[in-house]
């Protein structure tokens, strides 16, 4: 989480732990703003007993555990378990409840593979990727992704890719861009495929492999001019003062974005 946020209630002195994320929250607030910012990650791994009494006994709040007791459940629905939390300290503006109502009702429309889809998507944009990889290999071994959505295949793989590619698993990557590529043949999935590709194996292999998919040259200057841009993105300086600072923050978020 990034910014401030004004405290109205106690903060805690023990934390809540959310699962989903690695993250550790002291706030109603925070815990206002995890929801309010993570829909598609709402589960049974966040609404529990464990946060009932957290409210209670951490935050001083037994009337806002005590409403909420009743609705923890395996089909309790999220507008159900979100609202109390938010109208506890006036989180949201009207305006914004009226957004966050918009959001619940697409929400509830959703087919449970599609909200699993977003919910890998979320874990990606909070950097969890191994707990991304192991919802979208889950929803690839459905027969059914087609009819749901046309397109939601290549999809899945093209962002499986890009979450091993994240922890550096370049091979298992591309061969999830290839598969990606192959179930929709679009033009964005050839040129995703062909980067991972060049920049993993040597040129000589690169052109091998382009030739024999018959690639066209406006795409081979497309993806050169992809890894023209990779170049160029700007990246830590190292040196002697700041390597071990480098080093640490480096090793903390691969064991968040791994979960271990």
């Amino acid at each position: 989480m990034s910014g401030y946020i004004l405290c109205q209630t106690e903060r805690a002195e023990a934390p809540y732990f959310i699962e989903n994320i690695s993250m550790n929250i002291y706030s109603l607030e925070e815990l206002c703003y995890y929801l309010d910012h993570n829909l598609y990650l709402i589960d049974q791994t966040i609404l529990n007993e464990g946060l009932c009494n957290w409210i209670q006994e951490e935050l001083k709040l037994p009337a806002l555990a005590a409403k909420l007791r009743p609705k923890m459940g395996k089909f309790a629905s999220a507008e159900d378990l979100v609202y109390p939390v938010f109208k506890e300290i006036n989180y949201l503006t009207y305006e914004e409840l009226k957004v966050l109502n918009t959001r619940l009702q697409k929400f509830d429309k959703e087919t449970p593979a599609m909200r699993e889809k977003c919910k890998g998507d979320a874990l990606m944009e909070n950097k969890m990727y191994v707990h991304a990889i192991q919802v979208y290999q889950k929803l690839l071994d459905r027969k059914d992704l087609e009819e749901i959505r046309e397109g939601l295949t290549e999809c899945i793989y093209h962002n499986l890719g890009c979450a091993y590619s994240y922890l550096f698993q370049m091979d298992k990557a591309i061969e999830c861009f290839r598969r990606a590529y192959e179930g929709g043949r679009s033009t964005e999935a050839l040129e995703t495929y062909l980067t991972a590709f060049s920049m993993s194996y040597s040129e000589e292999e690169y052109k091998n492999m382009a030739k024999t998919l018959g690639v066209e040259e406006e795409i081979l200057t497309a993806v050169q001019n992809r890894k023209k841009e990779f170049s160029q993105i700007q990246r830590a300086k190292v040196n002697s003062q700041n390597m071990d600072d480098i080093l640490n923050h480096l090793t903390s978020e691969y064991h968040r974005s791994t979960g271990s």
